[in-house]
């Protein structure tokens, strides 16, 4: 009886893995970015500024259940600190798409939640500061699928690690970290 037990479970557990939903399609949108910590002092206005992001993303949906990962390639420009960084970004999120009676085939709310790996792709120095080359940020967001192929989201990025890497002044033991919001629409085939 056990071994029956087993076996059904795994075959429904395949039949889910097999009924999985994979898409892939391409993202884009704007974002604003605040670099914010503690002495920021002389190296320029941390006020939030416009930037923009585009790239691919892929997700794959566990069906019934509504769980989802989110896995994108993005290049963003964030400008800071009177200063433009370009940005080769890896979101991974955890994804749960709310089923709702009724509308459910054309419209689905989501939430999301993960990490994103944030590599600079140029060097450059802001006011006798330099900044690291990689960045951890932790998103949440929340957004809206639309036809079952247009997404609309908007999350929050709060900065995890500290981006200051060298600093020529007399400033030490300062942290500062890379805080941005960003609007995304996303079209999945």
């Amino acid at each position: 009886m056990k071994k029956l037990l087993v076996a059904l479970l795994i075959a429904v557990m395949g039949m889910g893995v097999a009924n999985a939903q994979f898409k892939f399609g391409v993202k884009a949108g704007v974002n604003v970015n605040h670099i914010s910590g503690a002495g920021l002092g002389d190296l320029g206005d941390p006020a939030n500024k416009a930037g923009w992001t585009a790239g691919v993303m892929t997700e794959f949906q566990v069906p019934v259940v509504g769980i989802c990962l989110d896995l994108s390639l993005m290049y963003s420009r964030l400008n800071s600190l009177d200063e433009n960084k370009n940005f080769l970004m890896i979101p991974l999120n955890l994804k749960y798409k709310f089923g709702l009676p009724v509308v459910g085939s054309f419209l689905a709310p989501y939430i999301f939640t993960g990490p994103s790996f944030d590599f600079k792709l140029d060097k450059s120095t802001i006011n006798n500061m330099k900044t690291k080359t990689f960045q951890a940020v932790w998103n949440v967001g929340l957004g809206i699928e639309l036809i079952k192929h247009l997404q609309i989201g908007a999350s929050y990025g709060f900065g995890i690690n500290n981006i200051m890497d060298k600093v020529v002044t007399d400033m030490k033991g300062e942290k500062l970290h890379n805080n941005y919001w960003t609007i995304t629409a996303a079209y999945l085939f």
